[in-house]
């Protein structure tokens, strides 16, 4: 994973107290405090996951006209049709408007599009297709926002549309009977976050009434919670209710007869099951079927009655998985093997034999792994369809905006995109994201790993104090799990365990001993070493094993801590990261001219790159350069970096710096660092 800067709150630990005074445990309290809950009261109210969170249905444009033509289509018995998507969202908000809609004694077709050979979204074929069937109505979810053709073509057809999606509008809406979506610029619904199955939801809440909202809630809660855990929507709000509920079905003894025949496959207990469960275990199966081709026997696990079909289909879905994880782990292997160890430019790979299905996984890896934007193409047939994937810090849809004339075609989000391209322009679209990325380079946002806090009393991480922590929950975008860090913990016992894919730590300070496991990490990519001291980041978890429950960290990263070097890595860091710090630190932090002179006469002499860990090399430059501060050389390399002087690597605690042959002359006074460091209020100004 590439080098991340910490970023620990500070500033609230009055703050703290006062809610842990109030009735908080010390633990939730401190992290309450540091994501700003002011008092007891504030901490009530974003603690609630009651229905009365939920918003009234009628306050979305078109929610009235959905409703009216739907029933109307009620009254009528006429042939409908549901269309959605493949991933989990579109799986979940089509399983549940097609259950309703069959539940009211409607004929209701179901179209999913397959993902390798029809892609997202209507299409004229599926269209054409519905239509011959009799079908008058089309209910879409999550899509059909920006189909302005297909509907057009479908009304020439006499077919009607109500339209539910939750992704952005274009300028044009579709001419349908309703377009229901919380994006719409005119929609006064006010929660913005609702995932495709979370609208769908909220038309059957508006066509049953708020009478049976109770009811609605039962039948269909579940689904929304897989929908909106999936497509990574905000667990804020209407949504933080939505999911608690749907876990709360498992909890209280219920749940669709192929959840549970896949959960029992998996071995989640229904009782116990966690957003965690859902997230880590049942979701990556149901999307397997999607990535594999397979769509249909997902959505006939979540619409499964019969136990014994049921487990069937469970069945299919790991076995479809473990296809899913085979084909991504050669793919993976084949990326890294045309891959030096260290990537400074964005990642750009094609091959004829790869599966599109995983592409995104794919480039998801090797991004975090190397630091760098990730485009993994397929290609058939001479076209080239590939995933793309960045981090906050370089928004890549951008990137593909300002070189669309070399793309078939490209939509997505900022961090998370697609792109289709003729197979003989990705050299040239590689050589365009490589000059947009160096182009742009000193504009990027260096990976921020956020931290709650710093944990300075070890005693805090009891059983209960982290139960307590975890009503915070249900975790995911809006709402991270916990993060804290320790500082200065002895490392006594460092084990490898599952074939040296994952490490076991146990630590521990004066104020008590803790076990610690580190997921995806290998025991030789550690600096630690036992009896070292260690700085920790990580998540408070318990661990349930044959009934007995421990406390367990999660580790995110961990270093060692030796002559403060951590907490000048720190400084840095979050000084980089845009955070205010005081004169004294600017103080700290700040090169002199000579400082920067010296440093870059030791780079030239050592041309063309330097590599090592980042303690190794930064202490190396140090003494060479004569400066009195490894931070003062770690912010002079950032400065040189952001001059375009220098490349600069972080992974792994492992440092690349490349120094080219020649460079053209460059004024300090450019420096945006330097002028933040020297002149921090005319920065402001």
């Amino acid at each position: 994973m590439a080098m991340e800067y910490w970023n620990v709150r500070t500033g609230f630990e009055d703050k703290a107290r006062e809610l842990a005074e109030a009735g908080l445990s010390p633990l939730l309290a401190l992290v309450m405090a540091s994501r700003g809950c002011g008092s007891y009261a504030e901490a009530q109210e974003l603690l609630r996951d009651d229905l009365g969170l939920l918003n009234d249905p009628f306050l979305m444009a078109d929610m009235d006209k959905a409703v009216a033509r739907i029933r109307r289509a009620i009254e009528n018995k006429e042939h409908v049709a549901v269309f959605g998507d493949y991933d989990v969202d579109g799986l979940t908000a089509t399983a549940t408007v097609a259950d309703y809609l069959r539940r009211r004694g409607l004929e209701c077709d179901v179209k999913i599009p397959e993902r390798l050979t029809e892609g997202y979204g209507l299409s004229n074929e599926a269209v054409t297709d519905i239509a011959s069937r009799g079908v008058t109505l089309i209910v879409t979810v999550d899509c059909g926002v920006t189909a302005v053709e297909h509907v057009a073509l479908g009304r020439s057809l006499g077919v009607d549309f109500v339209i539910t999606d939750h992704h952005k509008c274009s300028d044009t809406l579709p001419e349908a009977c309703a377009v229901v979506d919380p994006l719409r610029p005119d929609c006064a619904y006010p929660f913005k976050g609702l995932a495709g199955v979370g609208v769908a939801f909220k038309l059957i809440c508006a066509l049953e009434g708020p009478d049976k909202l109770e009811q609605v809630v039962r039948d269909y809660v579940e689904l929304v919670a897989l929908g909106t855990i999936a497509d990574i929507m905000p667990v804020t709000g209407e949504n933080r209710a939505l999911i608690r509920h749907g876990i709360m079905i498992y909890r209280n003894g219920g749940g669709r007869t192929g959840i549970l025949a896949l959960m029992n496959k998996l071995g989640v207990q229904p009782l116990h099951t966690s957003d965690v469960d859902i997230s880590f275990t049942i979701i990556p199966k149901l999307n397997a079927a999607g990535r594999m081709g397979r769509v249909e026997d997902a959505f006939a696990l979540l619409m499964a009655e019969d136990p014994a079909a049921a487990a069937e289909l469970a069945e299919t879905l790991c076995d479809l998985n473990t296809q899913r994880r085979a084909v991504e782990d050669r793919i993976f292997a084949e990326a890294l093997s045309r891959l030096p160890d260290i990537v400074t430019t964005p990642i750009v790979l094609a091959d004829e034999n790869w599966h599109h299905g995983v592409s995104g996984i794919v480039a998801s890896r090797l991004m975090e792994r190397f630091g760098v934007p990730a485009v993994v193409i397929c290609i058939e047939d001479g076209i080239g369809r590939g995933s793309c994937r960045s981090w906050d810090g370089f928004p890549i849809y951008d990137a593909l905006s300002s070189m669309s004339d070399r793309l078939i075609s490209f939509g997505g989000h900022a961090f998370a995109a697609g792109v289709n391209l003729y197979a003989e322009e990705i050299d040239g679209f590689r050589d365009a994201l490589t000059e947009y990325y160096t182009k742009h380079v000193s504009e990027i946002k260096p990976r921020l790993l956020p931290i709650d806090a710093e944990l300075r009393d070890l005693g805090m991480l009891t059983l209960k104090n982290i139960e307590e922590l975890f009503t915070l929950a249900p975790w995911g975008n809006g709402n991270q799990p916990p993060m804290l860090c320790l500082k200065d913990a002895r490392v006594d016992q460092m084990l490898s365990i599952g074939g040296d894919k994952h490490v076991k730590m146990r630590v521990s300070r004066r104020d008590g001993n803790v076990e610690c496991i580190f997921f995806s990490k290998r025991l030789a990519e550690l600096e630690l070493r036992e009896g070292s001291l260690s700085c920790l980041a990580f998540e408070p978890s318990i661990n349930d094993f044959h009934g007995t429950r421990t406390v367990q960290l999660l580790l995110r990263d961990a270093v060692q801590s030796g002559e403060d070097e951590h907490i000048r890595y720190y400084l840095c860091s979050s000084f980089l990261g845009g955070k205010e710090i005081s004169d004294e630190e600017r103080a700290l932090l700040c090169p002199s001219r000579d400082d920067l002179t010296r440093l870059w006469r030791v780079l030239a002499a050592r041309r063309p790159e330097i590599n090592g860990s980042r303690t190794h090399v930064l202490n190396m430059l140090t003494e060479a350069a004569e400066i009195d501060e490894p931070c003062r050389t770690y912010i002079s390399l950032q400065v040189f970096r952001e001059l375009r002087l220098i490349s600069l690597s972080e992974r792994r605690g492992l440092f690349n710096i490349r120094i080219p042959p020649a460079t053209t002359k460059v004024e300090l006074s450019d420096s945006n660092i330097l002028r933040r460091l020297s002149f921090p209020e005319a920065v402001k100004a």
